[in-house]
C-alpha cells in the first residue's frame, strides 16, 4: 500500500529560507533541500503564531507578498513591505532577541541577514527599482536592526546560492555544526543526532564526552488499537471516529493519534487514510490471529536516503558487521535478562544450577559471535543460543502458576501453548512498531542486512525487532505471568493444538504492551533516558548513521 505526496515547487529556484539555513548550519540545509526532511518544534510554532498575531495598524503600507526570480535562483514570501519616503523596504520579524555587539547594540544574526539580502534582491528585480536596505524586527527585545543592501549584499546572495546549489547536488550530508549552541534551537536535532555523532567520534578517539539530550524523551500521543472484528474508522473533520460493532462510538483528535492499529476484520474509511496519511500517522494491520500483516508507505524518506541505504546494505561485509552486532546484542541481552532471573531463585536449587550452566554456555557461545565471517555462520550461532535462551526463560516461569501457563520452549505459526501465544502476539506488535519506526525515518523496510526476504515480514524490521525482543516482549511476558495477571480459560481460546489469545486476552496484552512502551530506560552508552517507543526510532536513526559515516552507537542497547 503506497500513497505519493505531491509537491509543488518553481523548478530551478531555491526558497529563501533555504538559504536562511544554510546560513545557519549548512547540515540542516542538506537535510530540509536534499534529504526532504522536516519537522516542527516548539520555536516554529511560536513563529507562526507571530505572525498571524502582528499588529499591522502601523504607518505605511504592509503586504504578504510571494516573489520568484528563475534568473536569480531565489523564490520566497517576503513578512512584510513597507513604504518610506518613496522606498521600498522589506521586512523579517523574528520572534527571538537580536544579537548584540561589544557595545550592545542589537544587531541581526548571521543567517537572518542574509534572509533579508535575498528578499532585498528579489523585490530589486520585482519593483525595478533600487532598493537600499532591509530591517528585521526581532519581538524578544523589541529591536529593530537595519541591514544595508549594496553590491557587497547582492554579491553574498549571490555567492550563497552556488554554496547551496553545490550542496544540493554533491550528494554528501555535512558535519554536525562545530557550535553547539545551534543544535539547542535546531527543528531537526531528532534527524540528525548531532549529540549522538559527536559521542561517537569521541569515543572513538578516546575523549570524554557527555551528550546533550536532544532527542524527545517521549510521543505523548497515543496508539488506537481497534481490536473488535467490524469496526469502523472514519473521518469527522480532524477527528477519527471508531463505530463499533454495536453502533457505540468513539472520537479522538487526529493530534493526539500517533498510530492506528487495525485488528482482525475492522475498517478503515478512504477519508481516514488520507487524514492519517497527510499527518504522517502509521496505519497498520494486525490479523485476528496476531500476526503483523502490513502497514501504509507513504514513501516518506527522500530517494538520496534510500540509495545510500542501498548502496550500503549491497556490501556483504558491511552486513556481516552489522549482523555480529545485532547478534551480539540480541543473545547478550536475553543472557542479561537470565542472570537476573537467576538472582530470585533459591540458592543451591537445582534450578538455579540449571540457570548458571545455561548462562555459562550463553557467555562461551557468544565469543563465536565477534569471530563470524558470514552471516550463515551468525545464523547457526543465533539458533544455539536462542535455544539456550529460551530452556533458560522455561525455568523462569514460577512454579507457584497454573500448569497451563508453564513453558517448554519456543513454538510458533500457530502457537501450541499461552506462553508461546503471548509471545507470539508480544511479537507481532513489535514487528509492527519496528516497521512505523522505519517508515517514519524513510528507510525501505524491505532491504535488511541479516534476515532475507522469505515471507511477507520486512526483512529490515525482522532486523531491527531482535534489540527490542527481551525488553518490549519477553520481559513484561515473564512478569506478567509470574504475577498471576493472565485467566488461562478467559483470556485465552483453544483450537485444536492451535492456541490463541481470546479478545479479553488481547485488551489486556495491548494495554500491558502499550504501558511497557511507556516506561523510560536509560541508554547504557549514550547515558540519558527515554521510553521505550522513542528509542525505537532512535535506533533506526543511529542504524542509518552506520552508512553515513557517523556510526558507532547502533546495536548497543543490551540489557543489564
Amino acid at each position: 500500500m503506497f500513497f505519493s505526496e505531491k509537491k509543488t515547487r518553481t523548478q530551478g529556484t531555491l526558497r529563501v529560507c533555504a538559504l536562511h539555513a544554510l546560513a545557519y548550519c549548512p547540515r540542516l540545509f542538506y537535510l530540509e533541500e536534499v534529504e526532504e526532511l522536516y519537522t516542527q518544534n516548539q520555536s516554529v510554532f511560536e513563529g507562526r503564531r507571530l505572525h498571524v498575531e502582528l499588529d499591522r495598524d502601523e504607518e505605511g503600507e504592509w503586504e504578504d507578498l510571494f516573489l520568484s526570480d528563475e534568473e536569480l535562483g531565489l523564490r520566497g514570501r517576503v513578512d512584510a513591505l513597507r513604504l518610506r519616503g518613496g522606498e521600498l523596504l522589506a521586512y523579517e520579524h523574528k520572534k527571538g532577541r537580536a544579537r548584540r555587539d561589544a557595545d550592545k547594540k542589537p544587531q541581526a544574526w548571521d543567517s537572518d541577514r542574509l534572509q533579508v539580502l535575498a528578499y532585498c534582491c528579489l523585490l530589486e528585480t520585482v519593483a525595478t527599482r533600487p532598493i537600499r536596505e532591509g530591517r528585521i524586527r526581532y519581538h524578544a527585545d523589541n529591536a529593530l536592526v537595519k541591514v544595508p543592501f549594496d553590491e557587497a549584499g547582492r554579491a553574498e546572495v549571490v555567492a550563497s546560492i552556488a554554496r547551496a546549489r553545490a550542496l544540493r547536488e554533491g550528494g554528501t550530508r555535512p558535519p554536525v555544526a562545530d557550535n553547539e549552541r545551534l543544535c539547542q534551537n535546531c527543528s531537526l536535532a531528532p534527524v540528525c543526532l548531532p549529540e549522538e555523532t559527536r559521542f561517537a567520534v569521541a569515543e572513538q578517539v578516546a575523549a570524554d564526552y557527555q551528550p546533550t539530550r536532544l532527542f524527545p524523551a517521549d510521543d505523548e500521543r497515543q496508539v488506537l488499537h481497534v481490536l473488535e472484528a467490524g469496526s469502523r474508522v472514519g473521518r469527522k473533520g480532524e477527528r477519527l471516529k471508531v463505530t463499533h460493532r454495536d453502533r457505540s462510538v468513539d472520537e479522538v483528535a487526529i493530534r493526539q493519534v500517533s498510530q492506528v492499529v487495525l485488528h482482525s476484520f475492522s475498517q478503515i474509511s478512504t477519508q481516514a487514510l488520507h487524514l492519517c496519511a497527510a499527518q504522517d500517522i502509521g496505519v497498520h494491520w494486525i490479523s485476528g490471529g496476531g500476526r503483523y500483516v502490513g502497514s501504509v508507505d507513504r514513501r516518506a524518506g527522500s530517494v538520496q536516503r534510500r540509495c545510500g541505504q542501498y548502496a550500503a546494505l549491497a556490501d556483504e561485509a558491511f552486513c556481516v558487521r552489522l549482523a555480529r552486532l545485532l547478534v551480539s546484542c540480541r543473545a547478550g541481552g536475553q543472557r542479561a535478562f537470565l542472570m537476573r532471573c537467576k538472582r530470585s531463585m533459591a540458592s543451591g536449587s537445582a534450578v538455579r544450577e540449571q540457570m548458571e550452566a545455561i548462562v555459562k554456555q550463553m557467555k562461551a557461545g557468544l565469543k563465536g559471535v565477534d569471530r563470524a565471517m558470514s552471516r550463515s555462520e551468525l545464523l547457526g550461532l543465533e539458533g544455539n543460543l536462542a535455544a539456550l535462551y529460551f530452556s533458560g526463560l522455561s525455568l523462569a516461569v514460577s512454579s507457584e502458576q497454573p500448569p497451563e501457563l508453564a513453558f517448554a520452549g519456543r513454538n510458533r505459526r500457530p502457537p501450541k501453548d499461552r506462553f508461546n501465544a503471548l509471545l507470539g502476539f508480544g511479537y507481532a506488535l513489535l514487528l509492527k512498531d519496528v516497521a512505523n519506526a522505519i517508515l517514519a525515518v524513510g528507510l525501505e523496510p524491505a532491504l535488511g542486512f541479516y534476515h532475507q526476504p522469505r515471507t511477507q515480514a520486512p526483512p529490515l524490521a525482522l532486523d531491527l525487532m531482535e534489540i527490542f525482543r527481551v525488553p518490549l516482549v519477553d520481559m513484561p511476558v515473564l512478569g506478567s505471568v509470574n504475577r498471576g495477571w493472565w485467566d488461562a480459560a478467559a483470556d485465552f481460546e483453544l483450537r485444536g493444538v492451535q492456541v490463541w489469545l481470546s479478545a479479553s486476552g488481547r485488551r489486556k496484552f495491548v494495554e500491558l504492551y502499550e504501558r511497557r512502551k511507556s516506561e523510560s530506560w536509560k541508554h547504557p552508552v549514550l547515558g540519558y533516558s527515554l521510553t521505550y517507543r522513542r528509542l525505537l526510532e532512535l535506533e533506526v536513526r543511529l542504524l542509518e548513521k552506520e552508512w553515513s559515516g557517523e556510526g558507532g552507537v547502533f546495536g548497543r542497547l543490551t540489557v543489564r
